[in-house]
């Protein structure tokens, strides 16, 4: 039957049933970025008067780089970087900076499985690019050409990381 518009006076058809929702279906994965900082730095300049007549010799640059985790709350987490570089030629030490850059993160439905492999990998490659800056920044403002970094594969430094815990681990259970 139709009104006088033309519309079926029918009643609507109910919303079709959902349907059952899957046991093991979870919630998506929720995560932000709180806050992020430098809670280490250190810069040293010690041989400035040494290198007041220029540089001298191409420096040997070594670098060093660590990332870690903890948990600081519920569903927050710290995921940090910890940089380091030593520049050196004959003249002895040119500089010497530590930093440390870390990220507050709040992350939540994220299975238990998958949590390390996202703070160790994830959270260090959302906060490098703020690393690279002021690396850069830092080692401008001491006197010299700005240390610019090549991009860092963090999954690698992870796999990397799992390998050489796994070897220890069958070395010690060689041993007992």
């Amino acid at each position: 039957m139709a009104d006088s518009k033309g519309k079926s006076n029918k009643p609507a058809a109910a919303p079709a049933p959902k349907p059952a929702e899957d046991e093991a279906t979870q919630p998506p994965v929720q995560a932000q970025v709180v806050g992020q900082y430098i809670k280490d730095l250190s810069f040293e300049n010690p041989n400035v008067d040494k290198l007041i007549d220029g540089p001298g010799e191409q420096p040997n640059l070594q670098l060093e780089v660590n990332v870690g985790a903890k948990r600081v709350g519920t569903d927050l987490y710290e995921s940090a970087i910890e940089f380091k570089a030593v520049a050196n030629n004959k003249i002895g030490t040119i500089y010497d900076m530590e930093l440390v850059y870390a990220g507050l993160f709040r992350i939540k439905n994220l299975p238990e499985h998958a949590l390390e492999p996202f703070l160790l990998i994830n959270c260090p490659s959302i906060i490098f690019p703020f690393v690279r800056r002021l690396v850069a920044d830092i080692t401008r403002e001491g006197g010299f050409p700005p240390l610019l970094l090549d991009p860092i594969d963090f999954a690698s430094l992870f796999v990397r990381r799992q390998q050489e815990m796994a070897q220890k681990q069958s070395e010690g259970q060689k041993k007992s």
